[in-house]
């Protein structure tokens, strides 16, 4: 007769078993994400490297003052022909020109930026205005004012030693009080000139 056959001291028992194929399944499904991610964000690297996004707009850096849309009676808050509010300014080591901009409440204002020197950046009080200069680029976004009030814009990216000195201020007035100012002038700040 053969002796009962014992069972093998170093095989895992039933639940064993289970908990060690879950945790290969788990192990296999985390690698499985992180390559994915990993592909993800080469593609989007090579893409974007091989066909930036399509509104990139320039500007000459060494001509910014003398010509075109950045000069400095251009500069500040406009009403155009079409009826858009468009604020145009400038950043350059340590300021903004202009220094101060009015707004009005209530209406989608674009904003049209670039940087003269570094890379710049702001962000406007308590609204979702947030942006960064680039010399040579211009930074284009649109965003509405909803309360009347004075705030901040300060410089949020590095320029050098006195970086914490840059900062502006955007005047959100009504939109009574800014259609008026704009019918009598053609270009708003409340720097006084």
């Amino acid at each position: 007769m053969s002796a009962p056959a014992t069972p093998d001291a170093g095989a895992p028992h039933g639940a064993e078993a289970v908990a060690n194929a879950a945790e290969r399944r788990w192990a296999v499904i985390v690698v499985l994400i992180m390559a994915s991610l990993l592909a993800m964000m080469v593609f989007t690297g090579v893409h974007w490297a091989a066909m930036p996004p399509s509104r990139v707009e320039t500007v000459d850096v060494n001509t910014l003052h003398i010509k075109g849309e950045f000069v400095e009676n251009n500069l500040g808050t406009a009403l155009g022909k079409d009826g858009r509010i468009v604020v145009r300014l400038v950043a350059q080591q340590y300021s903004f020109t202009p220094q101060c901009l009015v707004v009005p409440a209530g209406i989608p204002v674009t904003f049209r930026a670039t940087s003269s020197d570094a890379i710049h950046g702001f962000v406007i009080g308590r609204t979702n205005a947030n942006t960064m200069l680039v010399p040579g680029f211009v930074s284009t976004f649109t965003t509405t004012f909803p309360t009347q009030g004075k705030q901040l814009m300060p410089c949020h990216e590095y320029c050098g030693i006195g970086h914490e000195a840059m900062w502006a201020r955007v005047q959100v007035i009504s939109q009574e009080a800014f259609f008026a100012r704009a019918s009598a002038s053609g270009r708003l700040s409340c720097v006084a000139r």
